[in-house]
């Protein structure tokens, strides 16, 4: 079994085993599950040094024939696309474990589906088979329900339910695409290497019509406006641990797929959609801020704000550059990062007043101080501060969806790209104006009396946080370690993808 499999596989384990542990052993199943993520952490940071970044193939690959019947196989690999995904998955598992720790209803169960969720996340990234691929993609669908209908808030089961619905739905699509692919390839395969290497086959309305079919899937995981709905309830009634989650790794998922599987699948496609893209980007970046901006509830307000951050990522895949998809990948990892740290930092001040109204607070700033810190350093992060992570990603996503048309005047005139990029810069100034009132109303100016009992962070919530505020700053100040990941990989998809022209 090579390092992929056991990554994805080890939480699997973990998830078996507490099957046999007592339900009244809580801290026995606490400690299970964050030793096999560690574990599956510590087999994903061993790739980081022997990785190869100039090699822009699949890496670490390993392959057998599962059914041949079918010709579907057990195929995995990564490259710079998904390792920094997986990076990601990792991190943000054990650090999600450390913050569940709190969790007193139901443990064993809690961890066993956790850590399913896990298997099923890194699996997506790893799997080069489509038939693989929608069993992982399937796999994530049952955790999430039961996280949230379990143990989420007041309307927790209409959240799972929703949550389960709008996926279901969109998994449906990406069958059917799959099903299109592997009759239509010849010889008849599952190998999305295989599929992408042929895909002359795709010609006509037929891959414009594929390319719908997976668009509506993956579009509902990012989630792309109008396909949204389903987001601000599932994260607000999710345990916070799971949102971290849901921000962090759950939406990259559709962007995955569509750089993934979708741009070079269907290139023609691809660049022929171009500027709706680019258009449901824009209307993501402004939509998500502006209604983020109207929110009393501070975990509704990072919700929404997910759906501004996630424009930013589709603005930089629309452009089909090799500045934007560095700009767009770069987006998906310091959202995840940025996004969980903000999730958990709400789960701190909930868990001690039992509130999330913005209103309700006032002063905490001077009782809190080292809360205060973390959550002002979070947040201007998710802003877009020049020195922390959020700057460069969503400077390079907007660099270069702004030079985009030079590669692309086959199919729309020079001043389209960049009159949407222009005005999507709107979102940041919205960004801006609904934090800072965040930061004034919480931690300045007078303070409550009523919350004079507060304590400030633990050193369980300091474990599960400080590391994302430190790779905020890491990322902020020198982001070429992980760009340097990537820019191979995206160098070759780029001129794979504009190589129809």
């Amino acid at each position: 079994m090579s390092f992929l499999s056991l990554i994805a596989f080890i939480p699997l384990l973990g998830a078996l085993l507490l099957l046999f542990v007592p339900k009244e052993k809580v801290n026995t199943a606490r400690l299970i599950a964050l030793v096999f993520s560690l574990f599956s952490l510590f087999l994903t940071l061993s790739i980081f040094c022997h990785f190869d970044r100039q090699n822009p193939g699949m890496q670490f690959v390993e392959k057998f024939s599962w059914i041949p019947q079918f010709g579907i196989s057990y195929h995995v690999g990564i490259d710079g696309l998904s390792y920094p995904l997986i990076l990601l998955t990792a991190l943000l598992s054990v650090l999600s474990i450390i913050g569940s720790f709190q969790i007193e209803n139901r443990v064993k169960e809690y961890f066993f589906w956790f850590l399913l969720l896990e298997t099923g996340m890194v699996g997506v990234f790893i799997s080069l088979d489509f038939f693989l691929f929608y069993i992982f993609w399937e796999v994530m669908l049952v955790p999430m329900y039961f996280l949230i209908g379990i143990w989420g808030g007041p309307k927790k089961e209409y959240a799972a339910i929703k949550f389960f619905l709008y996926t279901l739905f969109g998994s449906v699509f990406i069958l059917i695409g799959i099903l299109a692919l592997y009759f239509r390839s010849t010889p008849h395969t599952f190998d999305i290497l295989q599929l992408i290497q042929n895909n002359r086959q795709f010609i006509g309305k037929f891959q414009f019509i594929v390319f719908l079919l997976l668009f509506v899937g993956f579009a509902i995981k990012v989630p792309i406006f109008p396909f949204h709905t389903w987001l601000p309830l599932a994260h607000v009634e999710a345990p916070t641990a799971v949102s971290v989650i849901l921000a962090g790794v759950l939406l990259k998922m559709g962007t995955y797929g569509l750089m993934r599987i979708s741009f070079p699948m269907f290139p023609e496609a691809a660049l022929w959609f171009s500027i709706p893209l680019l258009i449901l980007a824009f209307i993501n970046i402004i939509y998500g801020a502006l209604v983020a901006m109207a929110q009393t509830d501070m975990k509704k307000m990072v919700a929404y704000s997910s759906i501004n951050h996630m424009g930013y990522a589709l603005l930089g895949m629309a452009a089909f550059t090799l500045t934007g998809f560095n700009g767009a990948l770069l987006q998906m990892i310091n959202h995840g990062i940025i996004t969980g740290s903000l999730f958990l930092l709400v789960g701190v001040i909930y868990d001690r007043a039992h509130t999330r109204e913005i209103n309700a607070f006032g002063g905490l700033g001077a009782k809190l101080p080292i809360y205060t810190g973390i959550m002002t350093v979070a947040s201007m992060a998710s802003l877009g501060l020049p020195a922390l992570a959020g700057f460069i990603s969503e400077f390079l996503c907007f660099l270069g969806a702004y030079s985009a048309n030079s590669q692309h005047k086959i199919f729309y005139s020079l001043s389209t790209f960049k009159f949407f990029t222009a005005l999507s810069v709107i979102g940041i100034l919205v960004t801006t104006a609904f934090f800072l009132k965040m930061i004034q109303k919480v931690f300045l100016g007078p303070f409550n009396e009523k919350w004079s009992d507060l304590k400030d962070m633990t050193f369980r919530e300091l474990v599960s946080v400080v590391p994302l505020t430190a790779l905020t700053i890491l990322i902020g100040i020198w982001p070429h370690w992980l760009i340097s990941l990537m820019d191979s990989t995206m160098s070759s998809l780029v001129n794979f993808i504009n190589g129809v022209k």
